[in-house]
């Protein structure tokens, strides 16, 4: 039997059609989004809008912070959604790890695991659901790599957000930085 052949037995039709679109989908949405953010972040940065440090809501507290991005992602190795609760974005943290429990239920993967680290290979590959299974790599990987940029972006905010209040709060009105020119590695070395 072929790989096609095989690929044809796992595969369920219903659910096939249905990705497809939805992929294509998702992949120009999340293009179109980029590019609009973007342009909004560029117009946005010129007007030094004010940054709330602190922000209370019924469902989180969330303030800004130094978060290390490594231990962003470490968490998020261990438990889709733990990354998430690091960064204190409780509802997305909840989603995260309904999916993942809903795709670990239905895959058996943790059963699959058992008899993988008993030794049974053969009984381990039986019980996989693997429709359910091969929704589990870009659910984790996805998970690890917003997680980490979140942290990236929210340090970018941090840092944002405390130039702006040093300069309101302590430095002079008449105070301007002159720009400076940047000499290259080249001219370093002669120095």
């Amino acid at each position: 039997m072929g790989k096609f052949e095989l690929a044809k037995e796992v595969l369920n039709v219903n659910y096939v059609y249905m990705y497809i679109p939805l992929y294509i989908f998702a992949i120009w949405d999340s293009y179109r989004t980029t590019v609009e953010m973007n342009n909004l972040y560029l117009l946005a940065e010129k007007e030094e809008p004010p940054v709330n440090a602190l922000t209370v809501k019924p469902f989180e507290v969330n303030y800004l912070d130094k978060r290390s991005p490594v231990v962003a992602m470490f968490w998020s190795m261990t438990v889709p959604s733990v990354g998430q609760l690091y960064l204190h974005q409780i509802i997305s943290a909840f989603f995260t790890l309904i999916v993942t429990v809903m795709f670990v239920h239905y895959s058996h993967f943790i059963e699959g695991l058992h008899y993988l680290m008993l030794g049974d290979i053969d009984k381990s590959t039986k019980v996989l659901n693997k429709q359910w299974l091969l929704y589990m790599p870009s659910l984790y990987f996805f998970n690890i790599f917003q997680t980490y940029m979140n942290v990236v972006e929210n340090n970018k905010l941090f840092e944002a957000e405390q130039k702006m209040f040093l300069k309101s709060k302590y430095q002079s009105s008449d105070f301007k930085i002159k720009a400076a020119r940047v000499k290259s590695n080249a001219n370093l070395r002669n120095i």
